[in-house]
């Protein structure tokens, strides 16, 4: 059985955890989303989706 989840949810889930049980404060998790928000306008957009659909795909295994 496959489960399919946006990776979104995954980082979301990742998020919740580490100010659930590391003690991350909300603030800092707000200041990461904003960050990434901010980046995601750059020059760097490209290389940054490129490097994650990359290493989503090394996760995954190739299927050819």
């Amino acid at each position: 059985m496959t489960v399919s989840l946006p990776l979104v949810v995954v980082l979301g889930f990742f998020a919740w955890g580490a100010v659930r049980f590391l003690g991350v404060r909300v603030w800092i998790v707000v200041l990461i989303t904003l960050f990434g928000f901010w980046l995601s306008r750059t020059f760097l957009a490209p290389a940054i989706e490129s490097g994650t659909r990359s290493g989503v795909t090394v996760i995954n295994g190739s299927h050819a």
